[in-house]
């Protein structure tokens, strides 16, 4: 088995792309026919609410729920653009200007009813709809092609100066007058060639999704599609450090060999269809890392563990020894050692959860600054590696680490899961003992509207028979007080906090 290796089960109804590197699932993510996510998507919109306060307003889409547009997000046809998130123009470094400014109201720019191009950058997450932008990017291989701003952008990631003013010069030389072109990582040491052919799929692309805008169509309709996540693995992932990239349908086997042959040539012989009897992520081991991956519970190599709890508004991670008592070592060590381990599987775990937002770590208390200072230290090294935009505070005095992690689409636990439906996401539920007694005061309150001599308790059978044994003397009691003959009533359909009082003659 190749080192890194990418794989693609394709299934009924479902896609599973996993990047494994090392032997270790690093990237896993899923995308279902139904739910197929719409970000990078071109529509277009009608503005459906303007807010001055906000500063924002609603687009409709053609979604379930409204798109969200902010003010900064609408592009300006006047200006260049001088700095991308991932290039420079000019060697000067600055925030982009080709957007509207945030103080510029947006009544000025927007008016309801009002027909607009738009790109789907973040897709909808939970309760809240996709956050939208009419800066178009048009992801290709090689290249982002910025079809409405002037500017030439390479990827930071390519540190060599002398190949990043080459890259700019070619670039410069093949884009069309008046659009943006940012060269990704994987063009490092290109021809003019590769890039040529790249560049120009994709100016062939916005010439037809201009001409789909213009066509006067009622809005919302899509205007330009994102490819499946079968070609975008193979654009985006199936990179210089992948060995080998094994797809088990015939089907998509051919695509991805179609798409190399266009782009990559070179490395349409790393492309493997697998024709095992076992599943493919049976075969690689990968379902079983799924499993152990998304438990609430991590397990640490020397025998320590993480707990991570999801909430609405941000992530909590507790790093706990466990059974980790050190080996002889003192105190601080092994709780630096833990910490430490911690921060490995920290970052493994954000990057394969695709865990965004506001994350809270607590880290098992430090009391030397040096300690602290090298588990932050470390923790940075780790997020280093992380595609996605991540910032993190110094660890406090509490162990605390306080840190956010850039969100575009919803996690995987959140992809693969959904809350209970017993206990509605609270993982808890009243205690039979607590609902006996909220069933004693209920009686209390309804005394008076329930007729006849006896009140009937239609309960969970857990509940009843509580009642019956060991709040037996509270029953007896509560009938007494009530002039009443209680009757329990069993009912195995009723949830556990369920119940409600009748009257019988």
């Amino acid at each position: 088995m190749a080192r890194n290796t990418l794989l693609i089960n394709v299934d009924i109804g479902e896609t599973r792309v996993g990047l494994v590197e090392d032997g270790i699932l690093g990237e896993l993510y899923v995308e279902r026919k139904r739910d197929r996510s719409p970000v990078g998507n071109v529509y277009v919109g009608k503005v459906t609410r303007v807010l001055p306060g906000m500063q924002a307003a609603f687009i409709d889409i053609g979604l379930d729920r409204a798109a969200f547009l902010h003010v900064e997000d609408l592009l300006r046809k006047d200006v260049d653009l001088s700095e991308d998130e991932e290039g420079e123009k000019n060697g000067k470094r600055g925030k982009p200007k080709a957007h509207v400014s945030r103080t510029t109201p947006i009544r000025e720019v927007l008016k309801e009813g009002q027909a607009i191009a738009v790109q789907v950058a973040k897709g909808p997450i939970g309760t809240k709809g996709a956050r939208v932008t009419s800066h178009v990017a048009l992801p290709g291989r090689y290249v982002v092609f910025h079809p409405e701003v002037d500017y030439v952008g390479v990827s930071k990631r390519i540190g060599n100066e002398r190949e990043r003013a080459r890259l700019k010069e070619v670039v410069q030389s093949l884009k069309p007058p008046g659009t943006g072109v940012v060269v990704r990582t994987m063009a490092a040491n290109l021809t003019k060639k590769d890039l040529k052919g790249d560049i120009g799929y994709l100016v062939n692309t916005w010439e037809k999704v201009k001409q789909k805008i213009a066509s006067g169509r009622k809005p919302p309709f899509l205007v330009h599609e994102e490819p499946d996540i079968v070609i975008r693995a193979a654009r985006d992932m199936f990179t210089e450090d992948v060995d080998e990239l094994v797809v088990d349908d015939e089907r998509d086997y051919q695509r991805v060999r179609e798409f190399m042959e266009s782009f990559l040539p070179e490395r349409v012989n790393d492309v493997r269809l697998y024709q095992g009897s076992e599943p493919l992520f049976d075969e690689f081991g990968v379902e079983d890392e799924i499993a152990r991956a998304l438990s609430r519970k991590v397990p640490l190599p020397s025998g320590g563990y993480l707990i991570i709890d999801q909430a609405e508004a941000l992530t909590a991670i507790d790093v706990n020894t466990g059974r980790f008592t050190g080996k002889g070592k003192d105190v601080a060590e092994t709780i630096l050692q833990t910490n430490l381990e911690a921060v490995k599987e920290i970052g493994y775990q954000l990057r394969f959860r695709n865990i965004g937002g506001l994350i809270v770590v607590d880290f098992i208390d430090m009391e030397k600054p040096a300690h602290r200072e090298r588990v932050y230290q470390e923790l940075l090294a780790v997020l280093k590696k992380d595609k996605a935009k991540t910032t993190a505070v110094r660890i406090s005095e509490f162990g605390l680490v306080e840190m956010t992690r850039k969100r575009t689409r919803e996690s995987l636990g959140r992809t693969l899961y959904e809350p209970c439906f017993y206990c509605d996401g609270t993982g808890h539920l009243q205690s039979k003992t607590t609902i006996c007694h909220e069933i004693f005061r209920q009686m209390r309150r309804e005394q008076d509207s329930l007729p006849g001599y006896s009140i009937v308790v239609n309960a969970h059978p857990a509940v009843c028979d509580l009642l019956e044994r060991e709040e037996r003397a509270s029953l007896e009691e509560a009938a007494k007080r009530l002039q009443r003959r209680i009757v329990l009533n069993p009912r195995r359909e009723y949830h556990l906090e369920q119940f409600d009082l009748t009257t019988s003659s």
